[in-house]
């Protein structure tokens, strides 16, 4: 994820994050990287939701994922992670700041 995005790439991440179940992935991925398994039984969500919310955010450029076997583990891209810890829970997309707080 760039530090500055245009107008378009910024409307495309605000609107992956725009919706709840997405917020509280993130969330919840800012403690550690999570599996789908993981994700399901924390939010209480099923898996197909979780799948479909979790490609959205990779789309946008906010997580990324890996397979191992079976299991897909999700972690939020290092940029993000990075100006959350920095930032006092702010990604600064350059059109904006978003605030991620935890619940």
């Amino acid at each position: 994820m760039s530090s500055f995005l245009d107008s378009n790439a910024c409307a495309q991440v605000l609107k992956a994050m725009g919706d709840a179940t997405r917020l509280r992935i993130l969330r919840s991925l800012v403690e550690h990287p999570k599996t789908v398994a993981e994700l399901v039984a924390e939010l209480k969500i099923d898996q197909p939701k979780a799948s479909h919310h979790l490609a959205v955010l990779r789309h946008a450029g906010l997580v990324r994922d890996m397979r191992e076997g079976r299991q897909v583990s999700y972690w939020l891209h290092p940029a993000v992670h990075r100006q959350l810890s920095e930032s006092e829970g702010l990604i600064d997309l350059g059109c904006c700041s978003v605030g991620l707080k935890k619940e």
